[in-house]
């Protein structure tokens, strides 16, 4: 049975005409992930549908409203000014939608725990030492979702970020809403195998690494960036293998490949091991060493959340009783 309406004096009444001039919501979703994934194709990836389904949503919204918001080229589809800000106007209500849903969902389940993090630190890190936490905690559901990219929280159903920031690299900015913490401050040095260092010209500054073969992830950036923070600017651009993913540039590196970028808390059984050697350590013209900030995000309305919360405790605890001289200047 429907409620009375003088019931509901709470509810907004809001103008009815203007629920009409609502698009089907599907053409909006479609054309939505157009725009945040640049293209068609990408778009229909991550909503698992196939472009052509994709592209006829274009056509839907655009006849609906009347406008054309989407330019197929020969280098993809690309937004038009209309499209452009009528984008700007409902990324944020279609974010809105999505952000209150997974709320009603998460604030359901108190024994499921997403985790989203770096590869690296996901397989050298903390994949070893995860089960202590579920022996704690008996009876979570726990899922890993490694990524080298910073995720959206609201397109992906995620409770919390691990994530690696060079501090010399391009500042991060917490996007509004989420809080952060800082877990610890680690070295970002390169490594070689005992190998490679063996029959490769000696290396006593970080100038001399431009002449060996460097190990890149899905850009040269990162190495780029770190050979700016010891004062070295390439003349010429960097060149080597891509690997796309510092995993797969430490195995490399430890079969004698090249030289990777690594940090010392994800390469720090490689180094006590012997499997991979720092270049550079204890050398002055190496430091100060260049550092990389361990961040713990989350969603601020859900940072007190007791698993939230016991993990982020747990997390920060382990790294630093392993690696106290990671410990941030203030915590």
């Amino acid at each position: 049975m429907l409620a009375d309406p003088k019931s509901q004096s709470n509810v907004p009444a809001g103008p009815i005409h203007s629920r009409r001039a609502l698009p089907p919501f599907e053409a909006l979703r479609a054309f939505d992930a157009v725009a945040r994934f640049g293209g068609i194709r990408r778009a229909a990836e991550s909503l698992c549908r196939d472009h052509g389904v994709i592209s006829r949503h274009l056509k839907t919204i655009e006849d609906w409203i009347g406008t054309k918001l989407v330019e197929r080229t020969p280098g993809g589809a690309v937004l038009t000014e209309a499209g452009q800000r009528y984008h700007r106007q409902i990324s944020a209500a279609i974010d809105s939608i999505a952000g209150a849903t997974l709320d009603l969902i998460n604030g359901g389940d108190a024994h499921r725990l997403r985790i989203r993090c770096m590869p690296a630190f996901a397989l050298h890190w903390l994949s070893p030492r995860l089960g202590e936490f579920e022996q704690a905690n008996p009876g979570l559901d726990i899922e890993v979702r490694p990524s080298d990219r910073s995720p959206d929280f609201v397109s992906y159903n995620i409770d919390l970020d691990i994530r690696l920031v060079a501090k010399y690299g391009t500042p991060s900015e917490i996007p509004e809403g989420f809080r952060s913490v800082e877990m610890a401050h680690a070295p970002i040095v390169a490594v070689a195998s005992r190998e490679y260092l063996a029959r490769t010209p000696k290396i006593h500054q970080p100038g001399d690494l431009l002449s060996h073969q460097l190990l890149h992830e899905d850009n040269f950036d990162r190495w780029r960036n770190w050979l700016a923070a010891h004062d070295v600017r390439a003349a010429v651009d960097l060149a080597g293998p891509r690997l796309w993913q510092g995993h797969l540039t430490l195995d490399a590196a430890r079969h004698g490949r090249g030289i990777a970028l690594t940090n010392c808390l994800v390469g720090a059984e490689d180094l006590a091991a012997g499997r991979l050697i720092e270049i550079g350590k204890d050398q002055p013209s190496f430091m100060p060493p260049a550092i990389g900030v361990w961040h713990f995000i989350a969603k601020a309305d859900r940072w007190e959340s007791r698993l939230i919360k016991r993990f982020r405790e747990w997390l920060t605890a382990r790294i630093l009783a392993e690696h106290p001289e990671l410990k941030p200047a203030r915590t």
